[in-house]
């Protein structure tokens, strides 16, 4: 098993290959329709492990961000305690915070881990819920927290 310094390196140079734009300078991971999680339940990935598109019509704006879900009943659960079901990081790449980078998730691309929401970017080169999965969690979340305490202040 490789290095996790080895693994962020290759993460970062293989990303940062990519056009300059993969790169978000705000605190969440939302484009101009203000739609978190591009229109995924954050409901559907923390209680059924599963990326399920939300409707309009069950539309929850939280902090100026509008969440969609599948249902009334899901709709209610996030409005009660948004907290358990916001994704961790903003929404940005999980790896990529680790890494010191922000970066676009793949909705697929995800785990919950200890009633948590992880997103991660997907490419043809990295996989980065793989390079997630092979190292120890817990030294991941660590530096990837205190990275996040400087990453969510860029603007």
């Amino acid at each position: 098993m490789k290095s996790i310094s080895k693994l962020a390196m290759v993460l970062l140079i293989l990303i940062g290959s990519m056009a300059v734009q993969a790169q978000d300078k705000k605190a969440f991971n939302i484009d101009d329709s203000k739609i978190g999680l591009q229109g995924y339940s954050p409901v559907s990935y923390v209680e059924l492990g599963l990326a399920q598109r939300g409707s309009k019509e069950f539309k929850v704006t939280h902090e100026s961000i509008n969440y969609y879900f599948t249902s009334k009943a899901q709709a209610g659960k996030f409005k009660a305690n948004p907290s358990k079901y916001l994704p961790e990081f903003g929404g940005f790449c999980a790896f990529g915070v680790y890494a010191g980078a922000k970066f676009r998730t793949d909705p697929h691309k995800f785990t919950v881990s200890n009633g948590k929401l992880y997103l991660f970017l997907y490419d043809v080169e990295v996989d980065a819920k793989q390079l997630w999965i092979a190292e120890d969690e817990a030294k991941l979340l660590s530096k990837a927290r205190a990275n996040w305490t400087n990453l969510k202040k860029t603007i």
